[in-house]
């Protein structure tokens, strides 16, 4: 039996290159991209973070240019934490308690380094948990995104219809998740628009990388890179479903 096509042996660097495109969607606009972000001692990455550039500047941002983010990113806010799940892997429940792990480390990070005086503070300074919840960053600072390739079918039979909530775009939901909503956006089945260009180099069906490849304008030179290595990837895995 032929392997299906994310099962195929693949060592392209998908999560990297899925963080280059990202940084590069959001340069010259009010958030910064931020790639596996250490958030312990003991190595522990999170996939990417979206985060504004100065406080309230997203808050000012004129609405056509949120409009021309691909869909599903709308909403974004202060802090975005972000898991993404390639063609290879599923977006099940422990990816998503993985996610809230992350977002629980990194808000008390963030709020760690808003608290200290920007003409002291060095990435290097050790520095102290706050010494009281109050000094967290608020809740509505930060929102979590979860990104897959393929429909996390199991993912949504295990929660209640109740706690599953379509968007305005197709295949972007929020989900209720514990204390905390996610949204969860598949790029598989996402409508196809230049917009949506950045997501559909990530799909895993042919037709959408190629649309993705032909609408994708880059904003900064990595992005060059980003494309060719997507393109690379995508003919050596046409070559190897055929053989």
């Amino acid at each position: 039996m032929t392997p299906a096509f994310w099962q195929l042996r693949d060592h392209t660097p998908w999560h990297r290159l899925f963080g280059i495109a990202l940084t590069d969607l959001f340069t010259g606009r009010p958030w910064r991209v931020e790639l596996e972000k250490e958030l312990a001692l003991k190595s522990q990455r999170l996939d990417v973070l979206i985060i504004e550039r100065l406080p309230g500047a997203a808050a000012v941002t004129e609405a056509a240019a949120l409009a021309e983010l691909p869909d599903g990113l709308e909403n974004l806010t202060a802090h975005n934490v972000l898991s993404y799940k390639s063609k290879q892997e599923a977006l099940d429940g422990w990816a998503m308690e993985e996610l809230i792990g992350h977002y629980v480390t990194y808000r008390k990070l963030a709020s760690i380094q808003a608290a200290a005086a920007p003409a002291t503070a060095r990435p290097a300074d050790p520095v102290e948990p706050p010494a009281a919840v109050e000094r967290l960053l608020p809740e509505a600072a930060f929102r979590l995104y979860a990104v897959a390739t393929r429909h996390p079918a199991k993912l949504f039979g295990q929660l209640a219809p109740s706690a599953q909530h379509p968007t305005a775009w197709p295949d972007v939901y929020d989900l209720d998740w514990g204390s905390r909503r996610i949204r969860v956006i598949v790029l598989n089945a996402l409508a196809k628009h230049p917009r949506n260009a950045p997501w559909e180099l990530f799909a895993s069906e042919m037709d959408r990388i190629r649309y993705g490849l032909a609408h994708y304008r880059p904003r900064s030179t990595a992005a060059h890179l980003l494309r060719y290595r997507v393109l690379s990837a995508s003919l050596h895995e046409s070559r190897a479903r055929v053989r």
